[in-house]
């Protein structure tokens, strides 16, 4: 079984920040745009993709907690008493290699996984890897106030998509598709396999065809019968209202596309431009307010500028350095719509130089014990 807390690196009791964090820190490293498609770490990603898929998810991480990958349907469980808590699974024997195992005289290749899948009924671990395309990442950048209401961006990418001409079917307009002669039209080639124990029939996804058990009678001119192209497309996201600065929006399936396989996903990478005097803490805003000494002391009103507009502010009699005024709901909307405070900390601005005057007045104000 797959240890997903493992794989991110962290503990079992890890919070869901610390599992988005450990998530990003991991994909920032081993995506394939970093590592220029090495195998090895697109496998990480991959499998790091897959462990966040989960944990991120309240429900299927307590199935996960309980049952293990089986409960989520991860990984190469099967169906009935082969799956679950200590269950049989026979795919768990894939991963090892026996190329080298000597009966007689000679070597017999064979592979556990696809022995036990015969007996069991899950099928080659070959026949079940599935072709997907690449995983994609883009940034973006929004200012405050769209990071605080959210806001739709139209972003232009340039990536591998189904083909405009034949709609992703690689053949020609008008010509359609016939069945594949290398398999058959079964979209997978069967191989006859030795082994220790006897003879083995094993399944390949057909490369002719992609898996699909069909090919265009004639191909496409545009896509050279692929299917797919490079061409620059237009994607919108939604920027969810409260979204931080660095934070990543998963895009299921509009990663690149590939023939005879699903399409990878898209990593959003949002960027908030800072604002000058209001910043987020949780679901508030919050501004530092200096004022006058005369203010505070008698009180009065301030035109404050906040992301709703402007916003008069009244300063009350007495007012004190580290004084917190509240406006509700004047925050960051949450999920269901009720939206945070708006904090207001005062500062009084006491001056460094007092005109002859402004000395005598104060001074008369000892008497007042003041």
């Amino acid at each position: 079984m797959k240890d997903y807390y493992k794989i991110l690196g962290v503990d079992k009791s890890a919070s869901n920040d610390e599992i988005k964090k450990a998530f990003r820190k991991m994909a920032h490293q081993y995506h394939p745009d970093k590592t220029k498609n090495d195998p090895a770490s697109g496998q990480k990603f991959k499998e790091a993709s897959e462990a966040y898929s989960i944990l991120s998810d309240e429900d299927k991480r307590k199935r996960y907690d309980t049952f293990g990958s089986a409960g989520v349907g991860a990984g190469s469980g099967s169906s009935g008493g082969a799956s679950g808590s200590g269950g049989f699974n026979p795919n768990d024997f894939g991963g090892f290699d026996f190329s080298g195992f000597q009966q007689g005289s000679g070597g017999v290749e064979f592979d556990l996984g696809d022995i036990f899948g015969e007996f069991f009924g899950g099928g080659s671990r070959r026949q079940r890897e599935q072709k997907r395309g690449r995983d994609i990442s883009v940034d973006v950048t929004v200012s405050f106030e769209e990071s605080v209401f959210g806001v739709e961006k139209d972003l232009l990418v340039t990536k591998s998509s189904p083909c405009l001409t034949c709609h992703g079917s690689g053949a020609a307009p008008g010509s359609g598709l016939e069945s594949c002669r290398t398999c058959n039209g079964k979209g997978q080639i069967i191989e006859s396999r030795r082994s220790f124990i006897g003879v083995f029939n094993t399944s390949r996804v057909c490369e002719a065809c992609h898996g699909k058990g069909q090919v265009p009678k004639e191909k496409c001119q545009t896509c050279r019968g692929e299917g797919v192209v490079e061409r620059t497309q237009e994607i919108s996201v939604k920027i969810p209202a409260g979204i931080e600065d660095g934070q990543m929006i998963r895009l299921s399936g509009m990663g690149e596309a590939v023939a005879g396989g699903a399409a990878g996903d898209m990593y959003v990478r949002v960027h908030v431009r800072p604002h000058p005097q209001i910043r987020k803490e949780g679901s508030n805003l919050v501004t530092d307010l200096p004022i006058r000494l005369t203010q505070a002391l008698l009180g009065g009103e301030i035109n404050l500028k906040t992301v709703d507009g402007d916003l008069a502010v009244k300063i009350p009699e007495g007012s004190a350095s580290g004084d917190v005024l509240r406006v509700k709901g004047r925050g960051v909307p949450n999920e269901r719509g009720k939206r945070g405070d708006f904090l207001i900390r005062l500062s009084i601005d006491i001056p460094k130089k007092l005109s002859r005057d402004a000395r005598r007045t104060i001074e008369g104000l000892r008497g007042e014990g003041l």
